[in-house]
């Protein structure tokens, strides 16, 4: 979005990178990519990736999706979703919580779930949450839910955190000036999804002001973003 530091913010589309070069690999995330990277031994042939939102459980997806030529589809698709076709192959399931309670959905997921892995696929699940806090209402598929591998995914450490701001940047086609990054981790909580609404916020003042992302107006757009009392650091370093 901004080219150098005397180019002024555009509207440009975000553009979500999701190859494997735009995925930083880190204590918190490095034992789930290592579970996801192994998924021809993965224990009864599936994998639920559970962690915050914004944590790149979607980027990790079309990863494995790439390595294991699988098709990826949302929960709440599924009843729209021609379920034999789908079962071909290896299959990614996202956002399992969205269904969760609904009978219905729930019995398709039963139904692809013994397709696939009855033809020796893989099947992965992302969700939130591990399968003992999704509430479903179909007692056998939370029994098959319960004996799946979890990868999970924790919120991310300051290296982490510069990597995920720098993507969100980069996504935008913002370029911030340099001592922006270094200043954001050490100022905003450690969660993916404050990481998001932070440089979602600076993308729109940038816009408005037409002024390159600075570190003046990081501190400005930060004090509005995160309550007060709520500047919390998380996990020590």
């Amino acid at each position: 979005m901004i080219g150098g530091s005397g180019q002024l913010p555009l509207p440009l589309p975000t553009r979500t990178a999701l190859g494997w070069q735009d995925y930083f690999v880190s204590p918190s995330n490095a034992l789930a990519v290592a579970q996801v990277e192994n998924w021809r031994k993965w224990p009864t042939q599936k994998l639920i990736l559970a962690g915050p939102r914004g944590a790149g459980k979607t980027h990790l997806a079309h990863i494995w999706a790439q390595m294991a030529e699988a098709r990826i589809v949302d929960a709440d698709a599924l009843c729209s979703a021609d379920i034999p076709a789908l079962a071909e192959g290896p299959v990614c399931v996202e956002n399992l919580e969205k269904i969760a309670g609904q009978r219905a959905d729930e019995e398709v997921l039963f139904h692809l779930h013994n397709l696939v892995l009855s033809s020796g696929g893989a099947l992965m699940i992302t969700a939130t949450r591990p399968p003992a806090h999704w509430n479903l209402s179909l007692p056998d598929l939370a029994s098959r839910m319960m004996s799946a591998q979890v990868a999970h995914i924790t919120e991310p450490d300051d290296a982490l955190l510069s990597a995920l701001l720098a993507k969100l940047f980069a996504d935008r086609q913002i370029i911030p000036a340099p001592e922006v990054i270094a200043y954001l981790v050490r100022h905003m909580p450690r969660s993916y999804a404050a990481a998001a609404r932070i440089v979602a916020a600076l993308d729109a003042v940038a816009l408005a002001d037409q002024r390159r992302v600075s570190r003046p107006m990081a501190a400005r757009v930060l004090a509005q973003v995160v309550p007060p009392g709520a500047e919390d650091r998380g996990t020590p370093r």
